[in-house]
């Protein structure tokens, strides 16, 4: 097939309450695999792809319309890139060479920096560039992010490719450049239900990683680097969702959210996660250059989403390719420091298949 027939389409989406317009981009591949993404935070609305018997669902969750995402999306981030610091900082502070800069807190009752801050960029309008390349067709987003904007420093003039593979793959590129040293870690935050409906306890799910970071009581990692051997997330052989959710579900999270230093070669693509479901066969494989993986299964989800359906604790989970949280306020960790004339770069890959 000449990828030259890989289709895209633009509509109209709506107008933010600020007076910007916002576009939806439909991506086809050659397979029929679909996904939907809007400019207002890179978000990716739908994602459908094929079942053992061929037939197409979407698998992850959103809502219908831009108002809803303006509205309820700072509490879920659904199908959002999240920065210009995925995750949480401590009390919203950290120091570059001598300077302290101070976020906004936005973790609810916990004292953090989350996600990016209060308009962080799954509230920005990006800039889109559509196109059909040999791998399958692709949507450019740009935006550039004010010295100040959130309390961070530093221009930041960022790139995000989304491309969907002629292989059933969702293949995320980020680059990044600064005029001032600034911190930069970047993710997509779908929450993924490869059934397409109900919830996500009878997913199987492994994780390629013999360590973790352990938090504290708000979320933040303490500085240790702890083998999962022995603890409730040990991941490293499929298990069933809902048997591991069980022993957390006394705990604060009431589930997994909880960092992952993946097994491999940090900048290198690597194989991060496999999920896979029974009932529909449905399997993907999560790939990344990031040397860290966070798993959370959506234990406080509340909340009506797409086509009227309500969306409940465990109805999906996010695999976020990352940085450590807190990074900067630990030394051992590795760095999410960009300085000017470097180029912060990404690879992030959700490879869809079937199983028998």
């Amino acid at each position: 097939m000449n990828y030259l027939t890989c289709h895209i389409e633009k509509e109209f989406f709506g107008t933010t309450s600020e007076g910007i317009p916002a576009h939806q981009y439909t991506l086809i591949n050659k397979n029929s695999a679909m996904v939907k993404i809007i400019t207002y935070g890179a978000i990716v609305r739908e994602l459908w792809v094929p079942d053992r018997t061929g037939t197409l669902s979407d698998v992850v969750l959103g809502f219908d319309t831009l108002q809803e995402y303006e509205e309820k999306n700072p509490n879920y981030f659904f199908g959002a890139i999240v920065g210009r610091y995925a995750n949480r900082i401590a009390y919203g502070r950290f120091s570059i060479d001598g300077v302290t800069y101070q976020l906004a807190l936005n973790d609810g009752d916990r004292p953090n920096a989350l996600h990016g801050g209060v308009k962080g960029f799954y509230t920005r309008v990006f800039k889109a560039i559509p196109m059909k390349t040999p791998r399958g067709p692709s949507l450019v987003l740009k935006h550039f992010s004010h010295d100040g904007e959130e309390g961070y420093p530093g221009n930041l003039d960022l790139t995000v490719i989304y491309t969907l593979t002629n292989e059933n793959e969702l293949r995320i590129e980020y680059r990044a450049t600064t005029d001032k040293p600034t911190v930069v870690n970047l993710t997509h935050h779908s929450y993924f239900n490869l059934s397409g409906e109900g919830t996500i306890l009878d997913h199987d799910l492994m994780i390629n990683a013999d360590r973790y970071t352990p938090v504290d009581e708000n979320l933040i990692p303490t500085g240790e680097i702890a083998p999962v051997k022995g603890t409730p997330y040990d991941l490293r052989s499929f298990r069933k969702l809902g048997d591991a959710i069980e022993p957390l579900k006394t705990s604060p999270t009431k589930g997994f959210d909880i960092n992952y230093i993946l097994n491999g070669e940090d900048g290198k693509l690597k194989l991060a996660a496999v999920l896979r479901d029974g009932k529909s066969g449905r399997r993907m494989e999560v790939y990344t250059t990031e040397p860290g993986l966070q798993l959370y299964t959506g234990n406080f989800l509340d909340v009506k989403g797409k086509n009227g359906c309500y969306y409940r604790p465990y109805s999906g989970l996010c695999l976020e390719a990352q940085h450590f949280p807190d990074s900067p306020n630990h030394p051992n960790f590795p760095s999410a420091i960009l300085r000017p004339g470097e180029e912060y770069r990404q690879v992030t890959v959700y490879r869809f298949s079937v199983e028998d």
